[in-house]
């Protein structure tokens, strides 16, 4: 059963929370609702940053190199336990069957696909926050007004 009380105000540090209502399960719990009333300085900076700073970002050096030294480290860890010889009938496989430089094409492979998918990743988080925080600014204005 879901009630809606009447919107109290409460303020906790930097955020203004107002209590749209609460529900009420059969078993006498109740869980309260808040929503955040107001944007915090944070996010109106974020706000402010991302709206002038979005395409310069989507193709931004600095994720795609994270991601490239990620995928790096990956194809290093993979070398190791490949040469480690810690499970011989597999090295012996890789020895006879695989050519070193098919294997190193395939770790450059990996790493920049990581890399490509980790700039798209951030940025795509980033462009939701973006939106997410841009939705609740105009709903915050919309219910100013």
């Amino acid at each position: 059963m879901t009630t809606l009380d009447k919107t109290t105000n409460r303020n906790t540090g930097n955020h203004s929370f107002v209590t749209n209502g609460s529900i009420e399960y059969p078993d006498g719990n109740t869980i309260i609702l808040y929503f955040c009333a107001m944007l915090s300085k944070e996010e109106l900076d974020f706000l402010a940053y991302w709206e002038k700073n979005s395409l310069q970002q989507k193709h931004s050096t600095r994720p795609f190199m994270i991601g490239l030294s990620a995928g790096f480290v990956l194809g290093i860890s993979l070398i190791a336990v490949v040469f480690s010889g810690w499970y011989e009938r597999a090295n012996m496989v890789a020895n006879s069957r695989l050519s070193s430089f098919v294997f190193l094409l395939a770790i450059l492979g990996i790493s920049f696909f990581m890399a490509f998918m980790y700039r798209k990743f951030r940025w795509e988080t980033n462009e939701q926050r973006y939106r997410e925080l841009l939705a609740r600014k105009k709903s915050l204005e919309k219910k100013e007004v």
